[in-house]
């Protein structure tokens, strides 16, 4: 079977534009069905699930309706806050829901110490850093998460992160290194690791065959620097403009798909990117990253 980018890489977008589930009074009047049309009109084939999205049976209408696919759904995980037993048994009802609604990804992101939601720590310079001993916690329960998501034929993408214990490459590096490859796959989130590490291509060079699921997610850079300057919290750095759609801000993303695809790459990429939709128009931005993919990425290769 030959490999073919234009049938094995799926395109969607995150809800996270039209509503917030870290701010619920951003967007709150953009509703389910708003949102999936306008993912229809923008040209995508799916969305992630979002915090207000409802149960599968309602969900699942909605999207035969528009022929739309669920890539997948984020997962707080508190393994060192509530041991791994505990925190796997949030963790199976999170696959049972994913299950039903036919999503082949569990985004996975280690909560315990993040700082992604504080009104006060500064995105910048605040994080916490693992011990040893919560390294080898928080690896082995994602080894089990991943044997309870393979029962469901799912899989596990672990998405590093601004404000987490596992953010920067030094730490997914340590991250893939002590997980199994079978088990725990990688989420590849451009915006998360340029922002982080200043360099997006090292991350996906040195785990392309880790990864499982891909976020593109672009950075304005001088809307970051400036939030460095101000020591701005993550959910001030995304209101300050931080955070934007391909192709509406300053990382060139044609290395990173030819990466993807030079290494037969077959999943999701989604869209993704905090923003006002006050300020920033979720349809009008939507349009913007699809003109952008059809004509620099997929046009060209």
């Amino acid at each position: 079977m030959t490999y073919d980018a234009k049938k094995d890489i799926k395109w969607g977008i995150a809800p996270i534009g039209w509503r917030n589930d870290d701010i619920p009074s951003i967007g709150k009047d953009n509703n389910l069905q708003q949102l999936l049309s306008d993912i229809v009109v923008a040209g995508f084939q799916g969305t992630e699930v979002g915090g207000f999205f409802p149960g599968p049976e309602k969900l699942n209408y909605e999207l035969k309706l528009r022929n739309l696919e669920i890539a997948g759904q984020w997962f707080s995980s508190f393994i060192i806050r509530d041991g791994i037993e505990k925190a796997s048994e949030a963790f199976e009802k999170h696959c049972q829901f994913l299950h039903a609604v036919h999503a082949p990804i569990a985004v996975v992101s280690e909560q315990t110490y993040t700082i992604q939601q504080s009104d006060t720590a500064n995105i910048f310079t605040d994080k916490h850093h693992f011990t040893d001993a919560e390294w080898d916690q928080v690896t082995a329960g994602l080894n089990h998460y991943g044997e309870i998501a393979a029962k469901y034929g799912i899989k596990v993408a672990y998405h590093h992160h601004m404000g987490t214990g596992i953010q920067t490459k030094e730490e997914t590096d340590r991250l893939m290194a002590s997980t199994d490859p079978k088990l725990v796959g990688l989420l590849y989130d451009t915006g998360h690791i340029a922002v982080s590490d200043g360099d997006y291509m090292s991350l996906l060079n040195d785990h392309i065959d880790r990864i499982v699921h891909v976020h593109f997610k672009d950075v304005r850079r001088d809307k970051e620097k400036d939030s460095r300057e101000k020591g701005l919290t993550f959910q001030g750095s995304f209101l300050n403009g931080m955070f934007t759609v391909p192709g509406d801000g300053d990382l060139d993303f044609k290395p990173v798909y030819k990466k993807l695809i030079e290494n037969n790459y077959k999943g999701w990429i989604v869209v993704e990117a905090e923003q006002d939709p006050e300020k920033a128009n979720p349809l009008e931005m939507a349009q913007k990253a699809h003109k952008y993919i059809e004509q620099e990425l997929i046009g060209n290769n």
